[in-house]
């Protein structure tokens, strides 16, 4: 396919060719890689007023089933959306379940609604190098609210927030102590924080919702909502996105958005700058033969041996 093929297809929200650029994003293929940036920077050509949202948490926490919660109300509102769940990689074969296009069953039914698994490629942070491009062409073709639901690891999930608006972290009243929420880190970077399954023990859950905003205080350089939710009954999905609308024209209005984005912008190229200096070094002879020294050999003084490898290093 052409490129011009491929932007048409997104334009005209083709489903079918959705999904194809996206998995040229994806591609390892040296040939498709071209292509692929090609693609991405005509997609960044048209601008978005589309409202990007992360969604955090622990494992088992209720992330998928309060996208579908959320992803529901909004399709019944005609707001096309799309969600991007990202899965662990095993670091043993590589390979990933992508199960929650399954949990979000009747969602990804829905003709308003996208639902794209994608692997983290054992990267760190939560995502994967290639959901920023994925976020593009999802703008592209002019959908509304772009989900962003991470792997699930907590405290230090927090690449997601380079490359989104809004930051909504989960917990539940059976999260652990009163200290997990004076943490910083994703606590200290996230605007809303969910109480999700209140209707295990409500007042367990209010009681917890309490401690957070109080805790809160201590770490509050920003605004930062807490909200009870039941994802599984429905219950205060409508106050949630209420809330999320809000906020994100208020920002836009104030041109905080704009402004973030291309922060953002910067930011990634960036770290995909650093990713690929490293990919050189690391497919460089000097790199392979120093890594065959360092298996070889039986290391008393493996601080000395790492000084003297990277003193003979020339980076030009």
């Amino acid at each position: 396919m052409e490129l011009s093929d491929y932007l048409k297809g997104i334009k005209n929200n083709n489903r079918y060719i959705i999904a194809k650029a996206i998995s040229l994003v994806e591609s390892t293929l040296k040939k498709d890689k071209k292509k692929a940036s090609e693609l991405v920077d005509r997609c960044l050509n048209f601008s978005s007023k589309s409202i990007r949202i992360a969604i955090s948490g622990n494992p088992g926490v209720g992330k998928s089933t309060f996208i579908e919660a959320l992803g529901s109300y909004l399709v019944d509102k005609k707001l096309r959306t799309a969600i991007i769940t990202i899965d662990p990689s095993s670091t043993i074969s590589g390979g990933s379940i992508l199960a929650d296009k399954t949990r979000m069953n009747n969602l990804s039914k829905n003709k308003y609604a996208y639902v794209r698994p994608a692997a983290n490629d054992c990267e760190l942070g939560g995502i994967n190098k290639n959901t920023r491009d994925t976020i593009s062409i999802f703008e592209t073709a002019g959908y509304d609210v772009i989900i962003i639901e991470t792997v699930g690891v907590g405290q230090s999930e927090i690449d997601v927030h380079s490359i989104t608006d809004i930051f909504l972290y989960l917990t539940q009243s059976e999260n652990g102590d009163i200290l997990q929420f004076i943490k910083k880190g994703i606590l200290e970077i996230c605007d809303f924080i969910i109480v999700n399954k209140i209707d295990l023990d409500l007042e367990k859950s209010k009681s917890l919702k309490f401690l957070i905003e109080n805790n809160l205080k201590l770490i509050k350089s920003r605004s930062q909502s807490v909200f009870l939710c039941s994802a599984i009954k429905g219950n205060y999905i409508d106050d949630i996105w209420s809330g999320l609308k809000d906020l994100f024209e208020k920002n836009w209005k104030k041109g905080k958005i704009q402004s973030i984005r291309e922060k953002q912008n910067i930011n990634w190229c960036k770290q995909r700058l650093k990713k690929q200096i490293f990919k050189k070094i690391e497919d460089s002879c000097t790199y392979k033969k120093n890594i065959k020294k360092l298996e070889n050999k039986n290391l008393k003084n493996p601080n000395t041996f790492l000084l003297e490898i990277i003193e003979g290093l020339k980076l030009n």
